[in-house]
């Protein structure tokens, strides 16, 4: 749905969309080379939250899909959920931090300072 007028989008609008539920669990679990049942302890971690379809199924995005990889590849070298979980976070959260000042950093000069005068 367009959030301006709560009207469903065009089909072609959700293939680009990083946020679009696409993928049911099963999907995700075969894509991620992982079980359902790593997907559902991600989900009581509080890592993903999939939306669910009208039957109750649960429905995962790309970003989602990502957060879990990156998961998947931390449990793997050792690490535990819990702590994969958090580090996923923090990583997550500092990437949104850097893009937002990205976005309200001022222009780069085209050239350097001049230099000061009477210094």
């Amino acid at each position: 749905m367009t959030p301006e007028t709560n009207e469903p989008r065009p089909a072609a609008d959700n293939l680009d969309d990083d946020h679009y539920p696409a993928f049911t669990m099963g999907r995700a679990a075969e894509m991620l080379g992982t079980t359902p049942g790593f997907l559902r302890g991600l989900d009581e971690a509080k890592l993903i939250e999939p939306e669910r379809s009208s039957g109750g199924h649960r429905r995962y995005s790309r970003y989602q899909l990502r957060l879990a990889a990156r998961v998947r590849e931390l449990v793997d070298q050792g690490m535990s959920l819990d702590a994969a979980c958090r580090i996923v976070t923090l990583e997550d959260q500092l990437q949104e931090a850097r893009n937002l000042n990205k976005q309200n950093a001022p222009p780069e000069p085209d050239q350097p300072y001049p230099p000061l005068r009477g210094v």
